[in-house]
C-alpha cells in the first residue's frame, strides 16, 4: 500500500502502520515525504523573532544573522517549527566533533556504560580514531567504540526506572551547546529558554527511533530543539494518540527543529536514515571551510585537519542527532521523592527514551 494511503487512514495505531513502510529498506515511494528544501503543499513560511538574536550572537554560536534563515510551519501542527540549515560554512565541524570526542566523556552518560567499565570507556575517541581512519567498506569490519555508540545524556540525566529527572543526577550542561540552543530559542520566540538536558542520539542505516512523546520534563511551556548533522533521515511527526496518521518529512545536514505549545508533546519517530539525496559520500554542507576569522567570544573551536578526518569518516554512514529541552521553569524545583535515593539509573539499552516501549534504538525495531 502507498504511503499516501496509509497516511489517509486513521484507526488503531496508524502511526506503526506508517513507520513500519518507512522502516522497510526497499522503500522507495518517498514522494509523500515533506521535503523543506522545496516546500509547498501544507507548508508555509514562519516568522521569527529577528530582533531576539544580534547577529553577533548568531556568529558566535556559529550561525547566520537570524534574518538570512528561512523558517516553516506545518498546517495542522501549531508550534513547530522547521529550519533548513541556518549554519555558517564549516560551523557544523564543530558540533560533530563534539558530539564524537567531547561530550561522550565522563561525567556523561552513555549506552557503553551498561556493559562496559568505566575505565574502558574514559576515551572513546581516542580508542576509535585510528581504526575509524583506516574503515574501509566492508561491513564485516569490526566496528569501533564509537561506532557502537547509540546515546550520550547530559544535564540533567534521565531515571530510566522512575521515568523522571532528578535534582541529584546531574552534570554540567556544556556551554557551546547551552548557548547554540539558547540563541535557537531566542530566534524562534523562547526568550529566556535554558538548555537543562539533552540526549545525543547517534544512528547508522540500519537504525531506528521508535514511537515515543517527550513528556518527562516539569515545563512543558519551554521548546524542544533538535539538531541534525551527516547523512539524512526520514522524521514522522504525528497526533496526541498514535491513532492519528503522522506526516513525514525529511531532515537533512544542519536543519533544526522546534517542537512548541501544542506540538511539544506529540508523538514523533524516526523510521529510518537515508544517504544524503546529492548522491555524495557526504552533503556538501559538511565539505565547506569554517571562515578564517571567528568573532570574539565565538563558541566554536576550529577542527583540525586530523580530527575532521575522522569525523568525515564517521558521518559517511552515519547521523547525529541533538535534542536539547529545559526540564524546569524559571524558580521550579523537583518535587520531593519518598523511597528512592534520587540518582539516576542507567536504561536497558534497548530503551533509552521515555515513556514508549517501542522507542528502542537499534535495527529491526517497530
Amino acid at each position: 500500500m502507498a504511503a499516501a494511503a496509509l497516511t489517509r487512514e486513521g484507526g488503531e495505531d496508524a502511526f506503526r502502520r506508517l513507520f513500519r513502510f518507512y522502516r522497510q529498506r526497499d522503500a522507495s515511494d518517498l514522494r509523500g515525504v515533506v521535503d523543506f528544501s522545496a516546500p509547498g503543499g501544507q507548508v508555509f513560511r514562519s516568522q521569527l523573532s529577528i530582533s531576539s538574536v544580534s547577529d553577533q550572537d548568531a556568529y558566535r554560536a556559529g550561525l547566520r544573522p537570524v534574518s538570512q534563515w528561512k523558517a516553516y510551519g506545518l498546517s495542522g501542527y501549531p508550534g513547530f517549527i522547521f529550519i533548513p540549515n541556518p549554519f555558517l560554512p564549516g560551523c557544523q565541524h564543530h558540533w560533530v566533533k563534539q558530539c564524537l570526542k567531547l561530550y561522550p566523556e565522563k561525567p556523561n552518560v552513555c549506552n557503553l556504560d551498561l556493559h562496559m567499565a568505566p575505565e574502558k570507556t574514559t576515551d572513546l575517541w581516542g580508542q576509535s580514531k585510528e581504526q575509524l581512519r583506516r574503515k574501509g567498506s566492508s561491513k564485516w569490519e569490526p566496528r569501533s567504540l564509537l561506532e557502537k555508540l547509540r546515546w550520550v545524556t547530559l544535564g540533567y540525566h534521565y531515571n530510566w526506572d522512575t521515568k523522571k529527572y532528578s535534582a541529584n543526577h546531574h552534570t554540567p550542561f556544556p556551554s557551546d551547546l547551552a548557548f547554540l540552543s539558547e540563541q535557537v530559542a531566542g530566534a524562534c520566540g523562547f526568550r529566556g529558554f535554558q538548555a537543562q538536558a539533552g540526549i545525543l542520539n547517534y544512528y547508522h542505516f540500519d537504525s531506528s527511533l521508535g514511537i515515543h512523546v517527550d513528556e518527562s520534563e516539569l515545563d512543558h511551556s519551554q521548546p524542544l530543539l533538535s539538531f541534525s548533522f551527516g547523512q539524512s533521515s526520514i522524521f514522522l511527526l504525528g497526533g496526541l494518540k498514535r491513532e492519528e496518521a503522522p506526516t513525514a518529512m525529511f531532515m537533512h545536514s544542519g536543519d533544526i527543529m522546534v517542537m512548541s505549545g501544542f506540538s511539544r508533546l506529540l508523538y514523533h519517530a524516526v523510521p529510518r536514515v537515508l544517504p544524503n539525496p546529492e548522491g555524495r559520500a557526504l552533503p556538501s554542507c559538511l565539505d565547506q571551510a569554517l571562515s578564517s576569522d571567528l568573532p570574539a567570544g565565538s563558541v566554536i573551536e576550529r577542527s583540525s585537519d586530523e580530527d575532521w578526518q575522522v569525523c568525515a569518516k564517521y558521518l559517511q554512514s552515519s547521523r547525529i542527532n541533538m535534542t536539547i529541552r529545559q526540564v524546569l521553569a524559571e524558580g521550579q524545583k523537583f518535587p520531593e521523592e519518598s523511597g528512592t535515593n534520587g540518582k539516576g539509573q542507567a536504561p536497558s539499552e534497548e530503551s533509552h527514551h521515555e515513556n514508549s516501549k517501542a522507542k528502542r534504538h537499534k535495527p529491526n525495531t517497530v
